[in-house]
């Protein structure tokens, strides 16, 4: 058997799976008594006590297969267990009190912060945590600040056609220039075009309303996801024309000139 109660969503949950083995019920049957609870509460106008109280998720068995399943808060247990009278049942109860009490616990002392912990190491891992996290939120302000902007650029209709076209990595963009991404990325920065905040680049306000980008999340798991910004074809041409008016041309034009000469 795996933990009574376990942390989902940084908030102490059981499972209806874990509820039928301690129970020695039936899976289907903790699933009836769960969505018999969950009805009465429609029936009483609780929906909103329903929705944060009992998630249906999935779990996948031995064989591959997935089936359903509910994640229970506390709340959610203690309605669903209200049922469950017998002096073994009692027992477990307590248990799953005491363990969601542990847990809850656990987690205060998770979430405590770094002025507040005594041990100087201990200490100093939440507070590089705390920076870590801090930054995070910093770029995410930032990155929804550019995908706002870049929704309303001052453009034509010409142009939003333009923007609707292919995006393209500033990788290839550095290609048709010999230059690698990093190399195309600091001369964007050294323009004054770009700055860039944790792992992404990220346009200077004026430039940000200009329809030059599209800056998108990718979701890596779970928990985790990547802002990614991309160059539309306008912007590929605004990068053309600002290289250009420093002296810097793509290959193709460069070979061209050579043979001009």
């Amino acid at each position: 058997m795996g933990k009574l109660v376990f942390l989902h969503n940084n908030q102490p949950v059981t499972d209806s799976l874990t509820v039928a083995e301690v129970f020695e019920k039936r899976h289907d049957i903790v699933l009836r008594d769960i969505e018999n609870q969950i009805t009465k509460l429609q029936e009483a106008g609780e929906q909103e006590f329903s929705l944060h109280n009992f998630e249906e998720s999935t779990y996948t068995n031995e064989r591959g297969r997935e089936y359903r399943k509910y994640n229970l808060t506390e709340d959610a247990f203690t309605l669903v267990s209200m049922a469950y009278t017998t002096p073994e049942a009692m027992k477990f109860k307590v248990r799953f009190i005491r363990e969601f009490k542990r847990m809850r616990e656990q987690l205060a002392e998770m979430n405590k912060p770094s002025y507040m912990i005594d041990d100087p190491i201990e200490r100093a891992k939440k507070w590089i945590e705390e920076q870590q996290e801090k930054k995070k939120l910093q770029t995410d302000k930032l990155v929804l600040t550019q995908q706002v902007n870049e929704l309303q650029p001052k453009a034509s209709y010409y142009d939003l056609i333009l923007q609707n076209k292919n995006l393209i990595p500033i990788s290839v963009i550095a290609k048709d220039y010999g230059m690698s991404a990093k190399t195309m990325n600091k001369k964007l920065h050294e323009l004054g075009v770009q700055y860039k905040q944790g792992d992404i680049w990220l346009l200077y306000a004026k430039y940000q309303d200009k329809g030059y980008t599209q800056t998108t999340t990718h979701a890596i798991d779970a928990d985790k996801s990547k802002p990614h910004t991309k160059w539309t074809q306008k912007g590929r041409k605004f990068i053309y024309d600002l290289l250009k008016s420093e002296g810097i041309l793509p290959i193709i034009e460069r070979d061209q000139e050579g043979e001009a000469s």
